[in-house]
């Protein structure tokens, strides 16, 4: 094994061990589009849940199959018919639903079976269990459209889907539903997930879908000047959709998006978008800091507060890369310990990204800001000037007229936010005293 792979690895398998911690016992509900195994997809789609399940994560899968039908529809002679982005079920659509709901969960389970050597489902035991866990009810008439057997969820089995759960299964379950009669109806792989994700109030409804996520931003191109919402606040997705004309199918923007707001508003913590397309998008999305698709939240992702005794270990493994390289003074476990309350932390996740301290001089109105840290994964994303923020708010608060820093490597930083060069007199008493003439730190003064 190579020094290079080692040198990569190693970082990187520590860098995702706090978002396996983080997810261990939470449930997930994945909506996967049929279009994804039209794509040939599965197999890799079934690894990743595997070993996403492995690490503790509870998972309710939910598959579509709206291109599958189709494909048997067009077999058959029979034209594909929707309305208001639903599919139009009369008996020959209900027939090829049925056919395609049974090909599907045979080849889901077979995937989920495999154990090939040298492959990542080797020694992987995955149970699949599907079951009548959702009962449906007729859309009927609207606006004068005749969905026939077209279905919307009435209720679902939530003590019976934690139950198989608990038992360390994977639930499988096909967008179809049975009246309390026993005639079956034809639902949407979305509304199906997402009325899982809000009866058993999920940590995470993630849709792998055929779009990449969410353009907040208009564009001419979907190239770089057009990324990807990775991060949507719920305020900013309710506004988004109420600018949208009705979605009528997948490509549209608000088609799963809508969803996303509506599971979000009812209690689940996060809803993701995710490009299908995209090798390992549920790994990259679930154990890597800014993921691969659109999250929508209900409130900001990164919680920026005080910190206390709790965050210390946070605290000092995010600033000993800098302690080491001599960006930053080293403190000991002990100074951090007493002087936990004057941090502030940025916290993503229940992990540490970010750090600052406040040391007041009262006598002098004026307060050091110390161990101001960013980690590297999420530089350049305006954490460091939130941070600032916070310190100057501290300030104000303790009835201080002015902040100052010493730094050796990050001068212009400061200088661009409003700080000034002073001469090291400028100091105040007690502060002068510990001023290390080896590091030759510069002072800077910013005025509130």
């Amino acid at each position: 094994m190579s020094a290079v792979f080692n040198f990569t690895f190693v970082p990187w398998f520590r860098s995702v061990a706090p978002y396996i911690h983080l997810h261990r016992g939470k449930t997930f509900v994945v909506g996967m589009a049929g279009e994804a195994i039209a794509a040939g997809k599965l197999q890799l789609i079934a690894q990743d849940l595997a070993l996403i399940q492995s690490m503790g994560v509870k998972i309710v899968l939910v598959h579509g199959f709206r291109p599958q039908v189709n494909e048997q529809l067009a077999a058959k002679g029979h034209e594909a018919q929707y309305a208001k982005g639903m599919r139009i079920t009369d008996s020959v659509a209900l027939d090829c639903a049925q056919e395609a709901a049974g090909q599907l969960r045979y080849e889901i389970e077979a995937a989920f079976s495999q154990g090939l050597p040298n492959t990542p489902m080797a020694g992987s035991t995955v149970r699949v269990i599907s079951g009548n866990f959702i009962t449906a009810r007729p859309v009927g008439i609207v606006d004068g459209i005749d969905f026939k057997h077209s279905g919307l969820v009435r209720k679902v089995d939530v003590p019976g889907i934690r139950q198989t759960l608990e038992m360390g299964a994977m639930v499988l379950l096909s967008p179809f539903g049975f009246s309390i009669t026993g005639e079956a109806f034809n639902l949407t792989m979305e509304e199906v997930a997402t009325r899982v994700a809000i009866e058993l109030q999920a940590d995470k409804l993630i849709f792998l879908t055929e779009v990449p996520g969410i353009r907040l931003r208009p564009s001419e191109s979907a190239g770089e000047d057009n990324p990807i919402d990775t991060e949507m606040p719920l305020d900013v997705a309710e506004k988004l959709l109420a600018t949208l004309p009705a979605p009528a199918q997948p490509a549209d923007t608000g088609f799963y998006l809508q969803h996303c707001v509506k599971a979000c508003k009812a209690g689940v913590d996060r809803t993701h978008i995710l490009p299908f397309a995209t090798d390992g998008a549920l790994l990259l999305e679930i154990y890597v800091h800014d993921g691969i698709g659109t999250m929508v939240i209900d409130e900001k992702l990164e919680s920026l507060r005080e910190a206390t005794v709790d965050d210390v270990g946070g605290i000092l493994q995010l600033i000993e890369p800098f302690e080491n390289d001599g960006t930053l003074v080293k403190r000991d476990r002990t100074e951090i310990e007493r002087d936990a309350g004057l941090y502030t932390v940025i916290e993503h996740d229940g992990v540490i990204f970010g750090c600052a301290a406040l040391y007041p001089y009262p006598e002098s109105r004026t307060g050091e800001m110390a161990a101001l840290t960013v980690s590297p994964q999420s530089q350049g994303q305006g954490d460091g000037e939130r941070m600032l923020k916070r310190i100057e708010q501290r300030a104000r608060s303790q009835g201080l007229s002015s902040i100052f820093v010493l730094t050796t490597r990050t001068m212009h930083w400061f200088l661009k936010r409003g700080f000034q060069a002073v001469e090291i007199d400028w100091l105040p008493e007690a502060r002068k005293r510990k001023y290390n003439l080896n590091r030759k730190s510069q002072v800077l003064v910013k005025h509130l």
